[in-house]
């Protein structure tokens, strides 16, 4: 179980990787997001699009699976009281593999509850070409181990 203490400043981590087919696409959208260049391949490729996309929400689907694998289970993670910013900057296509990275860009402790701190990170998701299709920030509100000791700053580690 990792805590809040655990999750150094600046670290960027591979959380893992997530495929879709056009299958998948299109079952998505058809119950979450029924535009045409999601639902029909060629209304699609008549598009600004040129072909068949992912929903963004799709995307945000897969990799919210992704964060919960690969950091919030072994975490002692207590939700997250929201997204801050969240970009769509590529088009995401059925087959494309995606990679998620997680970056730690801020540790704030709690000022009301001394048990727990906020995760302030980057999620950085990539194609297989390498290319970053969605970006998101948010916060994770984390326990800590010793709420009597506190968190490693930045300013700390300066020499």
């Amino acid at each position: 179980m990792k805590y809040l203490e655990d999750f150094p400043l600046g670290e960027r981590r591979k959380l893992g990787t997530t495929s879709l087919s056009e299958a998948d696409v299109v079952r998505f959208a058809t119950e979450f997001d029924p535009q045409p260049f999601h639902l029909d391949a060629g209304a699609a490729a008549a598009s600004i699009y040129g072909g068949l996309i992912a929903s963004g929400w799709h995307t945000c689907a897969l990799t919210m699976r992704v964060l919960v694998d690969g950091f919030l289970a072994d975490s002692a993670s207590m939700g997250s009281p929201g997204i801050d910013e969240l970009r769509w900057l590529k088009p995401v296509r059925p087959g494309d593999t995606l990679t998620v990275y997680g970056t730690v860009v801020e540790v704030q402790l709690s000022k009301s509850k001394p048990d727990r701190g906020f995760l302030h990170n980057l999620t950085e998701v990539e194609n297989q070409a390498g290319d970053v299709v969605m970006s998101m920030r948010g916060k994770t509100m984390i326990k800590r181990r010793d709420p009597a000791h506190g968190v490693a700053t930045p300013e700390a580690a300066a020499p």
